[in-house]
């Protein structure tokens, strides 16, 4: 099934786009983009615990995907 993941922050800039596509097996979990994408950003400076939407509602890391959902990453945010 393929997904469309939305980067933000330092996930987008740490890959040089805002989004990628992935193919992934049926019954993939978000803690298999999550794991994806962390090998993609390897060695690249990005927060360890993400917020993460599918379909823009906030998702647990067991939650299933299914095709063509939209996953969103998002760096908490620090503010003052």
């Amino acid at each position: 099934m393929t997904v469309r993941v939305l980067l933000f922050a330092s996930y987008a800039d740490a890959l040089g786009r805002p989004d990628v596509t992935m193919e992934l097996p049926a019954g993939a979990r978000v803690r298999d983009v999550l794991d994806r994408v962390k090998a993609l950003v390897a060695g690249k400076r990005v927060p360890d615990k993400p917020l993460v939407a599918v379909n823009q509602r906030y998702a647990r890391e067991d939650q299933a995907l299914g095709p063509s959902d939209e996953v969103a990453i998002i760096p908490p945010v620090a503010g003052g």
